[in-house]
């Protein structure tokens, strides 16, 4: 931790205050416009400007456990008090709001969530992470009937993306968009131990293909 502190502490005097960033950052406190909305999953491992080389203000991000986009919440698909979700906000907030151009569901390789799904694991022990997962990945998705043919799970994890893209359609403001032209819908996949990023590509069949973007 100390070193997260120590570099916070000189944030301000050795980003912010280098000629170079000063204007760029004294134009954010006038909004944020970002060129895309970057979903995907909260491990420490992915890092969305790293991997992107996005400065403050160009993406908008939203992370979840297993990069899951939960159905559009209606009075069935609310959580238990009747309130709407916090990701159905953020990616209503991007989409009509700040006017994105892009959304990006970005997967990565040996994807906790979906390894544990896919094995069958015993979640018991983290009920939150169980009920998630319950929730938001259907008894019957494809993600469900695969084998776990690599440590990697990237046949997993790839048929799970292409799966979020597909909620993400159903969102009235993002379907609107993208039958308008105003809106694209990306999926990728990221390799944690090689860094590379690959996109996906037509399929002749029924698995996913993803190829070099």
């Amino acid at each position: 931790m100390k070193t997260l502190i120590d570099n916070a502490r000189s944030f301000a005097a050795t980003h912010v205050a280098d000629p170079q960033n000063t204007e760029a950052f004294q134009a954010l406190e006038a909004g944020q416009s970002p060129e895309a909305l970057f979903v995907t999953c909260s491990d420490s491992r992915v890092v969305p400007t790293l991997i992107t080389g996005a400065r403050p203000g160009e993406l908008f991000e939203l992370r979840t456990a297993g990069n899951v986009v939960p159905p559009y919440p209606t009075v069935d698909t609310a959580d238990r008090d009747g309130r709407p979700m916090s990701e159905a906000a953020t990616i209503e907030y991007a989409v009509c709001v700040l006017g994105v151009r892009d959304i990006v569901v970005c997967g990565h390789s040996h994807c906790g969530a979906v390894g544990a799904l896919l094995r069958g694991e015993d979640l018991s022990a983290v009920p939150a992470v169980r009920d998630w997962l319950d929730h938001s990945v259907a008894p019957d998705a494809a993600l469900r009937s695969l084998a776990p043919a690599s440590s990697d799970v990237a046949e997993a994890v790839q048929t799970h993306v292409l799966a979020q893209l597909e909620r993400l359609r159903a969102y009235p403001c993002v379907r609107e968009r993208v039958a308008d032209g105003s809106l694209t819908l990306h999926a990728w996949y990221y390799e944690v131990h090689t860094g590379t990023v690959t996109c996906q590509r037509p399929s002749f069949d029924d698995r996913p293909a993803f190829g070099p973007l």
